[in-house]
């Protein structure tokens, strides 16, 4: 009776596990279906230019010819050229700008969307300058700061203080660039931000105050702490975002006041597409690449985004 019951048992686990083992290369064929579209769009528009692009960088090319590969001639001439270096110290000073006051201003909206701006009305007013294409709010920021008849240098000059060149100055064009993009983005942020505030639960503030926290004990102690993958993401999506900077330049400064704006991507978009230098542009490219994934590899490492102290 024992053996009987032994062998049924058996058949019917062989028998479950050969129906689960069915269903489940049945889900793994509609998942394949649904992943399909998004899978094809990686390839064409992302893992393609990018391999194609690495070739590029290793050619001397034009649209009008042929790639004739020139092995690493243009990595060479890259490290040689003072405008790459160039362009890499205006791209930092606009990241590091740009990530201090996005995420400083973020991270404080957050906050008052959690305590004090519970209204869905107001939060999404938040989000309303990140609904505006780049290039809309570039001009709308050019013109507002124009020096002659921009309505801000007319405030200044009725409050008898000198008119300012935002965008005719070197020391203005790039943090008035990274003050546009931080009012542009800084409700997007501070969004994400606000998303990990409500995952941190009231019980832990609850213990904070009959235990004696003040308001800022509990920020710098509690909701920093819980927050760090949450802003480790922000600081990696806004850093990347930052150094890809482009159609700000392009429509205000066009890089200048002599070179004082021009950020690597408008320099790739110079040598590639305005003086056809397409390999020499592709270097470039690929150099920016490594110099983001390094800093992302980083900030994971620092930051330990993919830990949280929840779990």
């Amino acid at each position: 009776m024992a053996t009987t019951t032994i062998v049924v048992g058996r058949a019917r686990a062989q028998r479950d596990g050969g129906a689960r083992l069915r269903r489940d290369r049945s889900d793994f064929k509609v998942a394949l279906f649904f992943i399909a579209p998004a899978f094809v769009g990686l390839i064409a528009f992302y893992v393609f230019p990018t391999l194609r692009g690495l070739y590029l960088s290793f050619t001397e090319y034009s649209i009008l010819g042929s790639p004739e590969w020139v092995g690493t001639d243009n990595y060479e001439r890259l490290f040689a050229d003072p405008l790459f270096w160039n362009a890499l110290v205006v791209t930092l000073q606009y990241v590091f700008i740009n990530i201090v006051l996005q995420t400083t201003l973020a991270l404080g909206l957050a906050l008052l969307m959690h305590r004090v701006a519970r209204s869905t009305l107001v939060r999404g007013m938040l989000l309303m300058p990140y609904l505006m294409a780049n290039v809309i709010a570039a001009l709308l920021w050019f013109w507002m700061l124009d020096y002659n008849i921009g309505i801000v240098n007319q405030v200044i000059d009725w409050l008898g203080m000198p008119r300012v060149a935002f965008f005719g100055s070197q020391e203005w064009a790039i943090p008035t660039q990274a003050v546009i993009n931080t009012w542009r983005h800084m409700g997007y942020v501070a969004l994400l931000i606000f998303a990990g505030l409500q995952s941190i639960p009231n019980t832990v503030y609850e213990a904070a105050s009959l235990d004696g926290a003040n308001p800022f004990q509990q920020f710098s102690r509690i909701t920093l702490p819980l927050l760090r993958p949450v802003l480790a993401l922000v600081l990696i999506l806004t850093m990347t975002g930052s150094f890809q900077v482009f159609d700000t330049v392009a429509v205000t400064t066009q890089g200048g006041p002599v070179n004082a704006s021009r950020v690597l991507q408008y320099y790739i978009w110079q040598k590639a597409f305005s003086e056809q230098e397409f390999g020499y542009g592709s270097a470039i490219a690929v150099i920016l690449f490594l110099i983001l994934a390094a800093v992302a590899f980083i900030q994971m490492r620092v930051l330990r985004g993919n830990e949280s102290d929840l779990a």
